[in-house]
């Protein structure tokens, strides 16, 4: 049997880019909104959910994915980019079905410009994510205390210090005057989890990197144990 789901929301996220976005939900503060379609877009759909502090979504990894088939084996980035392991042992997009799931902070509802929305934080999705369904994380079933993580085992630690120039600052500022998107967070936060394919130690002499946040490109360059933020440059032309 086959069979087709639509989508019942987008997701809108800072990842504008996929380089960047955190290998799990909730390593990183990161803002997100599930903007729901017609016609999921009633709020009686989601009555009783405000008592939940958490959700899970369920969604598509749609980007490349779709087209590029599946791998029976993969390199998890956890494993350096150089053990293999099964791919139903890993969470890696090319699946036989891309179907994403990730446990984020339920921030409740909010009607935008562009209809209801479900105000959510630590999202690892891609803006423009095809949402499939969302459901209320539940702590008696869903936390088992002393589930075993495999090669998984426990949380990675932040790779960084991450440090901004005066420039880095003062552009970041200049972008989130109000602090409403917690730029200089959620920059801090996302380098410092080193975003840089597992293999990259071997190719110490690159040292300078960038990534894409909202409407912004962040060039940070790496010394040691530490990263600098150098610039953040506005892209004027960006839809956001």
């Amino acid at each position: 049997m086959t069979f087709g789901f639509e989508p019942i929301g987008t997701a809108r996220t800072p990842f504008t880019d996929k380089f960047g976005i955190p290998r799990q939900a909730r390593l990183v503060d990161a803002p997100g909104q599930i903007l729901l379609h017609p016609p999921y877009d009633r709020r009686e759909a989601f009555a009783g959910l405000d008592g939940f502090s958490h959700v899970w979504l369920l969604w598509v990894f749609h980007h490349d994915c779709l087209t590029a088939g599946w791998k029976p084996t993969v390199r998890p980035p956890r494993l350096g980019g150089r053990r293999s392991v099964g791919v139903f042992a890993s969470r890696a997009p090319y699946r036989p079905n891309p179907i994403g799931l990730s446990a984020v902070a339920h921030q409740g509802l909010v009607d935008e410009p562009g209809g209801l929305a479900l105000r959510v934080s630590g999202v690892d999705l891609l803006d423009g994510t095809p949402v499939l369904d969302i459901k209320p994380y539940v702590p008696y079933a869903d936390a088992i205390a002393d589930a075993a993580g495999g090669f998984a085992h426990a949380e990675p630690h932040s790779r960084f210090s991450v440090h901004f120039t005066a420039a880095a600052e003062q552009a970041v500022a200049a972008r989130d005057p109000d602090g409403r998107l917690a730029l200089h967070r959620l920059i801090a936060q996302v380098i410092a989890q080193d975003p840089r394919p597992g293999y990259m130690d071997r190719y110490p002499e690159r040292t300078d990197f960038g990534l894409r946040l909202y409407d912004c490109d962040i060039r940070w360059r790496v010394d040691g144990d530490t990263a600098v933020v150098t610039h953040c440059i506005i892209d004027e032309d960006a839809p956001l």
